[in-house]
């Protein structure tokens, strides 16, 4: 099980440890273990498949019925994996909120965006009458909305891409959560945009003291906002460490795969390295590392049982049968 002191967080505040989910009999989250301290900023990485959104729905309830949920999601103490739905209510939107990928089908279309933060912040703020408004323009405001009074009595359809996400931000922000999770925030939004909603979402973030978790499989971003960094690979975590450690020298075959698949911003050029492959089908994982299949480094040990988080040194967790001596970076570029 997750050890805390494997991995040096501030004040722990979210702690996920054994987290599974499985849909009709088929697991796709195999135990998660991990932290979120207090204000800080912690980066979820893996291609898409690898169970990143689907961790934060499970600790958050918001998966559908039929899936099977197992272990334990606390916040400060309190179980939220099979949770009443009154205490869910209280922390979803409240104590954590969420910003969904796609802000327009998170948005509801026949309702005016000043009553959509109006029900959260009734809802989580106990707000009413004028001060609803009073509130909602403020938020418009701090996230950049441009005309604040006039832009509540908006549809979301009479909003941009961008706009309807600043129109998100508000609303998880009307709670003032302690938490902020953003999942894939920018991905349908053009580069320009994409960095002002980041700066907005940072900005926010060091003004409200929240603690955020930034799920993205854009390692540029990842690098860019958070403290630390956890790469899931088809379920489960294969390494997490402080941001700057892990960009600098990765020590899981999979996170050097991601990383030399992208070009160097500066310096030497070298030749892009792709990973082979896609990640396997939930319903049928290889036997031992589910990495084993994509890897250059594969030997008879990984085809056995799946390796175990530990921690080869003091801030970082592994997944790999590999000591990190025997994954270098002239051994990776040389494959």
């Amino acid at each position: 099980m997750f050890d805390a002191a494997s991995v040096m967080v501030p004040s722990t505040q979210f702690t996920l440890s054994g987290l599974t989910v499985s849909f009709d009999g088929v697991t796709v989250l195999h135990g998660v273990d991990l932290s979120i301290g207090r204000g800080e900023a912690l980066g979820l990485v893996g291609e898409s498949g690898s169970g990143k959104s689907v961790t934060w729905l499970a600790a958050l309830g918001l998966l559908p019925a039929k899936a099977r949920v197992s272990g334990s999601a606390r916040l400060d103490g309190t179980e939220l994996v099979g949770a009443s739905p009154e205490t869910l209510d209280k922390v979803r939107g409240g104590r954590v909120a969420m910003i969904f990928q796609d802000p327009t089908s998170a948005l509801n279309p026949v309702l005016k965006v000043g009553t959509q933060i109006g029900e959260a912040l009734s809802l989580h703020r106990g707000l009413s009458g004028a001060a609803i408004r009073a509130e909602a323009k403020r938020l418009f405001d701090l996230v950049g909305i441009p005309d604040a009074e006039r832009r509540l009595s908006a549809y979301p359809h009479e909003f941009s891409g961008g706009q309807n996400q600043r129109v998100m931000i508000a609303m998880a922000l009307a709670g003032k959560p302690d938490i902020l999770v953003a999942d894939e925030p920018t991905t349908a939004l053009d580069i320009t945009i994409q960095a002002q909603i980041l700066d907005l979402i940072n900005s926010v973030r060091r003004e409200m003291g929240m603690a955020l978790v930034l799920i993205s499989h854009d390692l540029g971003v990842i690098a860019e906002t958070c403290d630390r960094v956890a790469v899931m690979y088809a379920g489960r975590i294969v390494e997490e460490a402080p941001a700057a450690r892990l960009f600098a020298e990765p020590r899981h075959p999979y996170a050097r795969g991601l990383l030399h698949s992208l070009p160097p911003l500066g310096g030497v050029r070298r030749k892009l390295v792709s990973i082979p492959g896609v990640v396997p089908d939930p319903r049928a994982l290889p036997k031992g590392c589910a990495f084993a299949p994509r890897c250059t480094h594969v030997s008879d040990a990984c085809l056995g049982a799946s390796p175990t988080l530990r921690s080869p040194e003091a801030g970082r967790r592994l997944a790999c049968v590999l000591e990190p001596e025997n994954t270098d970076q002239r051994q990776f570029e040389a494959a």
